[in-house]
């Protein structure tokens, strides 16, 4: 695909500022839209063009209406959505002029992927493994406490929003007010998460990290680890699917060594960060690329985040003593000398959602996804 205008449908996270710089570096311009006026992307040399739009959690129409009109105004050839809002753009496939792409599996088969019931029950049919799991309320989950420990948890949700644990022999309560909510098995061993490029089937690359320090459930420092296991299950997985797009995936690796995948997230994640960024772009659009390079650093951080994290386990001597260590020695996701102003600026491009995230007492991953994310088919 020869370079265009490619429109990044979400700018207030990292993940977006990667795929911002690797576009204009292949010589594209790059076009963000967000409904935050300021946000970490905007901030870079290699946006051209910076829209504001409705947030999705306001109207899903009047957010894809904006979409399509920044689509015509401004001549856009690839729209590539890369967080929650995934769910919510993905609809535009059929709605996009002629020559124009998003890079996005059909809608269906996305909010398969995303809804953690019809994920488990897909991958079990496949032979793959994942935990028990069954919709909270059915014969079927209160077997499931009866034989094991489980955790309750939405059926749509990110961030690690509306999680609590039973013992089994116990009869499962809601974990949050969410309509729709699953009971799963659970696993306890290791966790780690992936993140995929895939076409048609063909994984073009998987990242395997795990978490270093966390806000809440969510990493904001990670570590690339090589674990051929993991690896070989998201293939078998793409391959089955023919999935073509970004696919993520957390898993628990169990006792035995055998990879339970706990849920899919079919976006980009914090994995992309351990990607040459001049690599990102190319094996995002061509099929028959090479297999990208991962970076020579092992260990990244989000900067702000781990060190607020870090001071808040100042009295904790051995999570600090981690937590400090890391931050001294993780590369910054967001720093470049080329591109110095995201990592600058943010805490003053992020300050709505530090400000959110201390007032109601959330995580910073919850409360930046709260207006983006997919919880129902309404609106």
């Amino acid at each position: 695909m020869s370079p265009g205008t490619v429109l990044i449908t979400i700018g207030r996270l990292p993940k977006a500022l990667d795929f911002a710089r690797a576009f204009h570096a292949q010589g594209w311009k790059v076009i963000v839209a967000e409904p935050f006026r300021r946000h970490l992307t905007g901030a870079s040399n290699t946006v051209a063009l910076r829209r504001v739009t409705p947030a999705p959690s306001a109207g899903k129409a009047a957010y894809l209406q904006a979409l399509l009109e920044i689509v015509d105004h401004d001549g856009v050839n690839l729209v590539l959505p890369l967080s929650e809002e995934t769910m919510h753009v993905a609809h535009l496939r059929d709605r996009l002029p002629s020559g124009v792409r998003v890079f996005a599996p059909p809608v269906d088969q996305l909010l398969a992927l995303h809804d953690k019931q019809t994920f488990a029950a897909l991958a079990h049919g496949l032979g793959l493994t994942v935990p028990r799991t069954a919709a909270l309320g059915t014969s079927d989950a209160e077997a499931l406490a009866m034989a094991c420990d489980y955790v309750v948890k939405p059926a749509l949700s990110c961030s690690g929003r509306g999680i609590a644990f039973g013992a089994a022999g116990t009869s499962p309560r809601p974990a949050s007010s969410d309509a729709r909510q699953i009971v799963q098995q659970r696993i306890t061993g290791d966790h780690f998460s992936t993140f995929s490029i895939a076409h048609a089937g063909r994984v073009a690359t998987t990242v395997v990290y795990r978490g270093l320090v966390m806000s809440g459930t969510v990493a904001v420092a990670f570590e690339r680890v090589e674990h051929p296991s993991i690896t070989a299950w998201v293939s078998d997985f793409v391959a089955r699917t023919r999935h073509t797009g970004f696919i993520s995936f957390d898993f628990i690796v169990d006792g035995e060594g055998c990879p339970q995948a706990i849920e899919c997230n079919p976006r980009v994640t914090s994995g992309v960060h351990f990607i040459e960024t001049g690599d990102l772009a190319q094996a995002t659009l061509d099929p028959a690329a090479a297999p990208p390079r991962f970076r020579a650093c092992t260990r990244m951080q989000q900067f702000y985040p781990t060190l607020t994290e870090t001071q808040a386990s100042v009295f904790q001597s051995g999570r600090f003593g981690r937590n400090l260590s890391t931050l001294l020695t993780a590369k910054d996701v967001t720093w470049s000398a080329r591109d110095p102003w995201p990592f600058l600026t943010m805490p003053v491009t992020a300050f709505q959602i530090i400000a959110r995230s201390i007032t109601t007492s959330r995580s910073f991953g919850e409360v930046s996804t709260e207006d983006i994310s997919w919880f129902d088919d309404a609106g």
